[in-house]
């Protein structure tokens, strides 16, 4: 029996992707061989990673323009690889933070880290944050100088469970934004970017694959001293084929995106996403053994923290520890919330069906009726 996955990442996968991987593990496209044997180089490869841009292109409606790159190294990496390729001193051996400006907008951990990993090669300006408040809100923040580098958002906060309900105006600035666990969950104008990164494991694919979104002017800006691997100017000339790339994460990222496109596409998968999302957080609103510690303006569609009402720390942390428990003997399985801030959560991406948002909501509900008697 399949259970419901509610982790953040490696998160679930749809299961009609996963029965027709599994049907084309050894034979695929009918070349007589599995996707993980197949040279890169090759035609039979080829296709594979022409469907995936093309669909990705269609779902999202990218403009002309823009270039997408499968690379790896998550969107970790990008938090080097964007300051390395924007920002970066000319000179290798430059003090670190000693590049151009850049601003960024700390809304939780994941943030805080990509401002951080900026900090050893651009000059990083805090122009907001949340901290204050644990980052339970998104924070308003200026406009950035005309000749910053880049302006730096994270879309949604997997951790904490917000996103920005508006994007910041940035002018002629670009606008950069880490959309790892909610890319393809609502429509996204991607004209309002400069680049968009996301790892594949939360709402696209497997884990070991990233998409990136590049407007073409902001390729080709590395200094020489960057490496290979890490410049944008070398994967786009190159078609994200310099070296060997993840080739089948890439496969079913394409098998992901079709999926997609026979559900509806984006619009539809956002209407079945703000349905999820509203039924927990209305259990939430009205329950008063559990909640939510996310302002209303500023909760995720994907990641729905909730923590119990109990304010001794040694008696909430033993309920939080039964509910895991309970819910996985469920069926119910990874709710358990970030190592980092503790409580649950339920990360609810495109591949999880409202059935499942509505079992877990009845298991809360039963959980309270029973810890209440």
């Amino acid at each position: 029996m399949r259970v419901y996955n509610f982790s953040p990442g490696p998160s679930a996968l749809p299961l009609p992707v996963l029965e027709r991987a599994a049907a084309e593990m050894t034979d695929a496209n009918g070349t007589g061989q599995s996707v993980m044997e197949m040279s890169h180089r090759s035609g039979d490869f080829r296709p594979i990673i022409e469907k995936a841009e093309a669909l990705l292109r269609e779902l999202m409606e990218i403009p002309g323009g823009y270039r997408v790159l499968f690379l790896q190294g998550g969107a970790s990496l990008q938090f080097a690889m964007v300051p390395l390729n924007l920002a970066a001193n000319a000179q290798p051996d430059a003090q670190p933070g000693a590049g151009k400006r850049a601003l960024y907008v700390e809304t939780g951990i994941w943030a805080k880290k990509a401002a951080a990993e900026a900090a050893k090669y651009a000059e990083v300006v805090t122009a907001a944050s949340s901290k204050d408040r644990a980052y339970t809100y998104i924070p308003s923040a200026p406009a950035p100088a005309p000749d910053d580098a880049y302006y730096h958002i994270t879309l949604n906060n997997t951790i904490v469970g917000t996103k920005w309900a508006g994007l910041p105006e940035t002018g002629g600035v670009p606008l950069v934004a880490d959309i790892s666990s909610c890319i393809l969950s609502e429509p996204l104008d991607v004209s309002k970017f400069g680049i968009l990164y996301a790892g594949a494991q939360k709402n696209l694919g497997p884990a070991g694959t990233t998409v990136v979104i590049i407007r073409e002017d902001l390729i080709g800006r590395a200094p020489e001293w960057v490496p290979a691997m890490l410049r944008y100017d070398v994967h786009a000339a190159e078609g994200s084929m310099y070296n060997t790339p993840p080739c089948y994460g890439i496969y079913i990222i394409g098998l992901v995106l079709q999926w997609l496109k026979d559900s509806g596409g984006v619009s539809a998968a956002a209407r079945r996403n703000r349905e999820k999302a509203d039924l927990l957080y209305s259990y939430l609103d009205h329950s008063s053994f559990f909640r939510s510690p996310v302002e209303k303006p500023f909760r995720s569609l994907m990641n729905i923290p909730f923590v119990p009402v109990e304010e001794d720390p040694e008696k909430r942390g033993a309920l939080e520890k039964r509910f895991v428990a309970e819910a996985a003997g469920e069926g119910l399985v990874n709710l358990a919330g970030h190592r980092l801030v503790g409580g649950m959560r339920a990360s609810i991406y495109n591949a999880m069906p409202l059935e499942g948002v509505g079992a877990l909501a009845a298991f809360m509900k039963k959980f309270e009726e029973k810890a209440r008697s």
